[in-house]
């Protein structure tokens, strides 16, 4: 009998995202065609097309990426550190305001999202420093101290967009890779407890911001006012009961729930779709998170700590984001502005959002090669050692 051959990528991380993206495409379908007809000259299907344009963009990001070796990305990840750096302070002068905020550059039709290249810059970066900085970070107090300052300076430049949800993802995912890369206990304990202390108070530096926080704890108070959002949100998950209303028979997205096919589609989802619905979204989005530290994991044990961090970094970031946006809409965490990861419309979170899945994709390749014995820079099998590859 013929060994069966072997199979080069995570079947299981793959289809998972691929189900995640068709329930964001469904849903934004579903959620955008009332607003679009009656915004857009009445073109229903706006949203709809430009949803599709980068999803086309996106797949060919991703099969770019999937290309490159991880190791590229450890030899450039202080470059695009610096580049993340340049354009959150090029977006202070340059960019487009938006309800307030300057998030984003506009090149004619094209809007480019700086926050959500940093994150992926971060992660890139970071993973890097935990390599090279391994004992001076298990042992001395600057090791711990050092991307701190890095972070601190990336979190002050998204406050002054302001992006206060970039800046809580960004702190949060760092703080879970620098405790994964060997920083003590102790250490880990009391910075959580500074950077949360700290980013209380800026969450109450501003009146809008202490606003929300208060909408939070009682948006019944002002449900035509400043709770109104959410208040339309909980009734889209009231609604929703356990098996929704039905594809496409939400009553919230005919203009009661503003941004009803970005930050907010998970409640319009629920509505449609259910608690059913619902738990089909948390449990595909923790099988990516068990993906991910799978891979790091494996990368780990076959010596590769930079694509094992990578890894790693990614799987919180996209898992935490995901949570605090399922968290926003159903009233359980206070209103930031994140998209819903594969599943909201915007093209600069789906992009970026790919690019990460086409790394962890790689890293999996990568290390699939290691088990058959394959090396990677002379494409050729060597003799002995091999391992057979994980079906």
């Amino acid at each position: 009998m013929s060994q069966s051959q072997p199979i080069w990528y995570d079947k299981t991380l793959l289809v998972t995202v691929l189900t995640l993206v068709a329930i964001g495409m469904i849903s934004v379908t579903s959620s955008s065609l009332y607003y679009a007809e009656n915004t857009m000259n009445g073109n229903a299907n706006y949203f709809v097309v430009r949803h599709l344009v980068y999803l086309a963009i996106t797949l060919i990001g991703v099969c770019f990426l999937l290309t490159q070796p991880i190791a590229r990305w450890q030899q450039y990840g202080p470059y695009l550190l610096i580049l993340g750096l340049v354009l959150l302070v090029a977006v202070l002068f340059i960019g487009r305001t938006v309800n307030g905020s300057v998030r984003t550059f506009a090149i004619g039709p094209i809007t480019i999202q700086v926050s959500e290249a940093v994150k992926l810059f971060v992660v890139v970066y970071l993973a890097g420093y935990l390599v090279r900085r391994t004992d001076e970070l298990q042992t001395q107090i600057r090791g711990f101290a050092k991307p701190l300052l890095v972070l601190a300076l990336i979190t002050g430049l998204l406050l002054l967009e302001p992006d206060f949800g970039a800046s809580v993802v960004i702190l949060a995912t760092s703080l879970a890779m620098l405790f994964l890369g060997g920083a003590r206990l102790w250490q880990f304990i009391g910075l959580t407890a500074a950077v949360g202390g700290i980013l209380g108070l800026i969450a109450i530096s501003q009146p809008y911001r202490l606003q929300r926080l208060m909408t939070f704890l009682d948006p019944w108070a002002d449900p035509f006012g400043s709770g109104y959002q959410l208040t339309q949100s909980l009734i889209a998950f009231g609604r929703g009961s356990l098996w929704g209303q039905g594809l496409g028979n939400s009553l919230q997205k005919l203009s009661y729930l503003p941004e009803a096919h970005t930050d907010f589609i998970f409640a319009v989802f629920a509505e449609e779709m259910g608690l059913i619905g619902v738990f089909v979204v948390f449990s595909l989005f923790f099988i990516f998170f068990y993906r991910a530290m799978k891979i790091g994991r494996e990368s780990l044990m076959l010596q590769k700590p930079y694509a094992a961090y990578l890894a790693y970094g990614i799987g919180f970031w996209l898992t935490f984001q995901a949570l605090i946006n399922m968290g926003v809409t159903s009233g359980a965490l206070p209103t930031k502005g994140l998209t819903l990861p594969f599943i909201s419309y915007g093209g600069n979170s789906l992009i970026f959002c790919g690019a990460a899945v086409a790394i962890l994709l790689r890293i999996d390749f990568e290390n699939r090669l290691t088990k058959e014995g394959i090396d990677l820079d002379n494409n050729s099998k060597q003799k002995a050692g091999g391992q057979p590859c994980p079906q």
